[in-house]
């Protein structure tokens, strides 16, 4: 697999241990255009890699991923058209994580929000350093909570809580997303890649066709949830799209200030 084809993501192999990194650390790895449409077939691609059995993701920089770029955001509400590319794209993102061959482990080097939290706990196992915080703030710009997120919080935690925290968009800590499931680890920071490493290597030492065949069948009624899901959460996804209230969210974005929505 020629990884170096790539422009947002870098890959770095060591031994049966593949490492991808989101790379726009000036941007605190939001996801862009770009971004996203590379994430769409990465993983499939991933998959067919022969030489990977375990696969570890993290960001560059300060952050996993802050979630979309507010400039691409603010590209989607003028060209309301382009939803149609970016809702499939969406789907395979999360799809071809849960479907990918080898367990992915996500590294959480800072902040996970928004996508970048779906994406991060669409992986197989989820280890964050103690200053990271992990949240999906949709609707904290006007936007439904619809690229796989309320899916997979209510799975992870239940619903109660998964309602609350996307209805008010909270960022967690990684201590008490780790205390109430929705991460598996929180470790000191200094600590983080050793710690990734030893468990990655855990599992590439292990039957390693026995350990990613259990995770297609525990992913199996999980990725039938998000499947129903994405067709009706991306829907409402474009039409909170098209919304004044997320024009404002984004303007509010951009301008560094608290939102002032008004339900329309």
């Amino acid at each position: 697999m020629d990884y170096g084809l790539y422009r947002t993501i870098l890959a770095a192999r060591r031994g049966r241990v593949l490492t991808l990194t989101l790379n726009r650390p000036d941007r605190f790895n939001a996801i862009d255009g770009a971004m996203h449409e590379e994430l769409s077939r990465l993983f499939g691609e991933v998959s067919r890699d022969g030489e990977a059995e375990v696969v570890i993701l993290t960001g560059a920089g300060r952050a996993f991923s802050a979630g979309g770029d507010v400039d691409w955001l603010q590209g989607m509400i003028d060209d309301p058209w382009s939803w149609e590319k970016t809702a499939d794209e969406a789907k395979n993102i999360v799809l071809s994580i849960l479907d990918c061959r080898q367990p992915v482990i996500a590294k959480l080097n800072g902040a996970a929000a928004g996508l970048g939290a779906t994406i991060a706990l669409a992986c197989d196992v989820v280890f964050a350093a103690d200053r990271a915080v992990i949240g999906d703030p949709h609707v904290k710009v006007g936007f439904t909570a619809g690229d796989g997120g309320s899916a997979l919080w209510p799975f992870l935690v239940g619903y109660a809580r998964a309602r609350e925290f996307l209805y008010t968009g909270e960022l967690l800590t990684a201590e008490k997303a780790a205390a109430i499931g929705l991460i598996n680890h929180c470790v000191p920071a200094a600590e983080l890649d050793a710690r990734v490493d030893a468990f990655a290597d855990q599992l590439a030492a292990g039957a390693i066709r026995a350990i990613q065949w259990t995770k297609r069948a525990i992913n199996a009624p999980l990725r039938r949830i998000v499947t129903e899901n994405l067709d009706l959460s991306l829907a409402l996804e474009f039409k909170s799209n098209l919304t004044a209230d997320h024009q404002e969210g984004v303007n509010a974005l951009r301008e560094k200030r608290s939102p002032r929505f008004n339900g329309r």
